[in-house]
């Protein structure tokens, strides 16, 4: 149905930067806001940053200054452009997706990339 690939995790050493991406496809008629969510073990999952349709952005405290969301919506993409990275950035992060079906609206997950700082 409607189907978020995320991707550019990985090991990187503390003040490193990664890449994110997420791309939707599937059922989408349109698509409105869009984040970045991450987790770890015996925590909850976590706003990192969203951004709306129009490009109107929001981030936690914890990464204003370092982390960047930006969007594609001609490719149905949303990027995470993380910089200065720190050992407690390591997390699952997981993108998520409002979607218009055509005949409503829901939200989408996707299945999460691994980022780890170490070293």
């Amino acid at each position: 149905q409607v189907l978020l690939v995320e991707s550019g995790g990985g090991l990187v050493q503390p003040g490193g930067s990664l890449r994110l991406s997420c791309a939707a496809s599937g059922s989408i008629f349109s698509i409105g806001a869009m984040g970045w969510f991450r987790q770890n073990p015996g925590k909850e999952r976590e706003l990192v940053a969203a951004i709306t349709s129009f490009g109107s952005t929001n981030y936690a405290d914890a990464v204003k200054g370092r982390f960047t969301i930006s969007r594609d919506n001609a490719k149905n993409t949303v990027y995470l452009q993380m910089n200065s990275l720190k050992p407690e950035d390591t997390a699952v992060y997981y993108c998520n997706a409002r979607v218009y079906s055509g005949i409503g609206y829901n939200y989408y997950w996707g299945q999460g990339t691994q980022v780890t700082v170490s070293s």
